[in-house]
Order: structure tokens, then sequence, then C-alpha cells
């Protein structure tokens, strides 16, 4: 029996996109190209490739350079996931400001199960020191493949195919959801709007000081990023915080005085 495309199947993968982060090698763009057309992945977005276009990509597309024709190039992450509601980091090593870890496979349900109609982002980082702490922020939970613990070092291609294959995977077995448009996962543009509404208002009320921020802002976006938010739940979180302002601005005190502080 041949396993055949169903309508999950082709949602999850068509609102799934690979994110490249200033990929060095332009070859491991064309192979990384390859390996999403065959598990059924068309989207690819690069951030910042050190080479592209390049016929070195194309030569080692193999077939799939369409996917290297319709490749958006960005230049930074926030914009490569603006509109997604799942980020997800590659990463290999831990960080001090650690996300959810999971294998391929559970991460791939997890996104199916979870995400909707979102689009989804997978996020690979450069080949020799992967992303930055600052670029993970971006993201809410990491895919760790399981390697072997005295080699753990995997090609960007075939990190991608793995990733790919298990996504695969988990769109034949039908784990797509049918989440209403009222309950779809906040975009990462929307997220970051509330990080930063956030702030404002604690910088208002005297609880965030800008000029010694420590690790709050670092630690708010991951509670923010963590927390799975719909974009109706930020849109409440964002009210909320909107009234906190209005009434700062009619009662004509410092946020000191209004928090009692």
């Amino acid at each position: 029996m041949t396993l055949s495309d169903t309508p999950p199947l082709s949602s999850l993968l068509a609102r799934t996109r690979i994110v490249l982060v200033e990929t060095s090698h332009p070859g491991n763009i064309g192979a990384a190209a390859r390996a999403m057309k065959t598990m059924g992945l068309q989207q690819l977005v690069l951030v910042n490739p050190k080479r592209f276009p390049s016929a070195e990509a194309t030569a080692r597309a193999s077939g799939a350079d369409n996917l290297l024709v319709a490749a958006r190039v960005v230049e930074s992450l926030p914009e490569a996931v603006a509109d997604c509601g799942l980020v997800l980091s590659t990463t290999a090593r831990p960080r001090y400001l650690d996300l959810p870890v999971t294998p391929p496979r559970d991460a791939a349900s997890f996104a199916a199960a979870e995400a909707g109609e979102a689009p989804v982002a997978i996020v690979f980082g450069r080949e020799q020191t992967g992303l930055t702490n600052e670029e993970l922020l971006c993201c809410q939970r990491a895919i760790r493949i399981p390697t072997d613990a005295g080699f753990s070092s995997l090609n960007l291609a075939q990190a991608v195919q793995i990733c790919a294959y298990e996504w695969r995977l988990a769109a034949l077995a039908g784990a797509a959801s049918t989440v209403g448009d009222a309950d779809v996962l906040a975009t990462a543009a929307e997220l970051a709007g509330l990080v930063e509404h956030a702030k404002r208002t604690m910088t208002r009320v005297d609880f965030f000081h800008p000029e010694r921020p420590k690790r709050l802002p670092d630690r708010l976006a991951r509670l923010v990023g963590g927390a799975h938010l719909r974009h109706t739940e930020v849109q409440i979180l964002r009210g909320f915080l909107t009234a906190v302002e209005e009434a700062l601005e009619e009662a004509g005190e410092s946020g000191r005085e209004v928090s009692g502080r």
C-alpha cells in the first residue's frame, strides 16, 4: 500500500517553512532544498546567506532548484518568522536560557497538533556556531536530534532531512488539528509586540528599569514565547496593558504612586 498525500498532509507541509540563518556554504542551501522537496516541504527562507544565488547551490539541489528560485531572502530572523504561530529552533548545545527541548519526532507531532492552521517555522543556525541567544528568543521550542554523544556533528542538509522526514510522518499520521480562526496561535510578531508593550508598561509603573535591565527582558520573552498564546489571548493581555496606561494618564500620577510602591 502506498502512502499518499491527504488534505492534512498537504496543509501541514504547505504551512511549514525551513529557515536557514547566515548559511556559509551555498552547497548546503542546495542540499537542504533537495532534502525539503523529497518530503514535500516547499517554503525556504534564507537569512543573510553568504552567497546566494549560486551555481553550487543549484547543482546540489539536484532538481529542487524551483525551491531556490522561490526562496525568500531576508535580513533578520524576526523578519523571517514574523507571521508564524510556532517557531522551532534546532540546537545541539544547551544555552543559559533553555527552551523546552524535544527530538524531531515529538516536535513534529506537537506542531501538527497544536499549531492549527498557523504557519510553522523550523530554524537552522550557522554551520559552525548555530543560533545566537538573541535569535533563540524568537523561538518557542527547540529541536535536538539525539545523535551519539561521542560524535554529534551533523551536516546542515542532513539535519534538514531528518526534520523534514519527521514532519512528513506526522502529516501522514493525520495529526493536523482543526483549530478555529478565533483560536489560532499568535504570530511571532504579535508575541514580540506583547513583550515590548509589557516592558513599556512595566517601565511606567517603575517595575522595569531600561538602564539596568538585567535578565528581565530575556525572561519575559521566554515567558511569553513558551505560553503558546492564542491571538485572542494576546489581544486580552494588550488590552489590559493599554487600560493600565490609560489609568496612569487619567490619574496624572507617576507609576510609583499608582503602584503604591
